[in-house]
């Protein structure tokens, strides 16, 4: 495997293990259909949450956050409608980025709310 599919590995196993400590309920991990794909669906206080995880480990490509094109929040926007349109509807929903920089002690973690507004 590629060394970036083990950072992408490593980095959406650290957003599930700090969304649960953040009070967020895992519905879903790497959820597919066809085209569509979210890394992680979360629920907090009757909010669904479509989460895209950016993983770095260096800042020699830039923040993680800045990874996240329109075309890629239009595709989350599509990838959650359609996770909708099978699996019910929410009081609310919200398509949120949670950017990763895996670092030695400590990963920092900057999770950017409701970027589809």
């Amino acid at each position: 495997m590629a060394k970036h599919n083990d950072t992408g590995k490593e980095g959406e196993e650290l957003a599930a293990t700090w969304l649960q400590s953040n009070g967020f309920e895992i519905v879903k991990r790497n959820w597919r259909h066809f085209r569509y794909e979210i890394d992680i669906i979360a629920s907090k206080k009757n909010c669904i949450h479509f989460i895209e995880v950016k993983t770095r480990k260096s800042k020699a490509y830039g923040f993680p956050e800045e990874q996240v094109s329109k075309s890629k929040l239009k595709q989350m926007v599509a990838s959650g409608a359609e996770y909708l349109y099978q699996f019910g509807s929410w009081d609310s929903v919200r398509y949120d980025i949670l950017a990763i920089n895996i670092r030695e002690p400590e990963s920092e973690f900057l999770f950017i709310e409701d970027v589809y507004c």
